[in-house]
């Protein structure tokens, strides 16, 4: 079937009254146009639809970093604007998430989620922060302490790859601000551990195969 288009011109007249040339565009090429899009466009759907129909595994996963910091009391101390806390009331102070990690039993409202994750070797892990204050993930080899010693645990040494906070490049490079994510590209196979370096009882084991 040949789609015909009708051009509709008008005199050229100088002055004020020069006119363009008017393009008239049946209801039918209207119609052809339109259908070619569609098919395009589905055309470039279609290799997302077979690999979720064919069960492929995804090549990106999502860990998700938490907290419950009170502003008011973490900004007093640690500056403006250091907590930016978005949850309704699930406050924790700053002295008492002190207390518990002196106790042995740190606050749960500082998390990783999921604790472990389950990937294929090439899958990109993309760290948000939905918390109110910076985080980081930090590979180690053991799980262990942080560098904010008051954090850790009774009698819990700062593990090498925290030692010396953000002053060392490999550590501030893992370093998550508020509502801003960190991408891990390039997992061997096995397990890989990671961990808060400021909050140490946030880790997750990542497994690859």
């Amino acid at each position: 079937m040949k789609l015909k288009t009708r051009i509709k011109a008008q005199r050229w007249e100088p002055g004020w009254r020069n006119r363009m040339r008017v393009l008239a565009i049946s209801p039918l090429v209207r119609f052809g146009l339109l259908a070619g899009c569609l098919i395009s466009a589905g055309a470039t759907q279609a290799p997302a639809q077979e690999q979720a129909l064919q069960g492929q595994p995804s090549r990106l996963a999502q860990v998700v970093a938490l907290d419950e910091c009170d502003p008011s009391t973490f900004n007093a101390a640690l500056g403006p604007d250091f907590c930016r806390n978005v949850t309704l009331g699930a406050f924790t102070t700053l002295s008492d998430l002190f207390a518990k990690a002196a106790a042995g039993t740190p606050d749960r409202g500082w998390d990783f989620e999921p604790d472990i994750l389950g990937v294929n070797e090439g899958t990109e892990i993309s760290v948000v922060d939905q918390g109110g204050e910076p985080h980081t993930f930090t590979e180690v080899a053991h799980f262990g302490g942080g560098f904010v010693t008051g954090l850790n645990a009774p009698g819990e040494e700062t593990v090498p790859e925290c030692s010396g906070g953000f002053s060392k490049v490999k550590v501030a490079r893992t370093r998550i601000l508020q509502g801003s994510h960190l991408e891990v590209t390039h997992l061997s196979k096995g397990e890989h551990r990671f961990q808060c370096c400021i909050h140490p009882w946030m880790r997750v084991k990542v497994e690859v195969k």
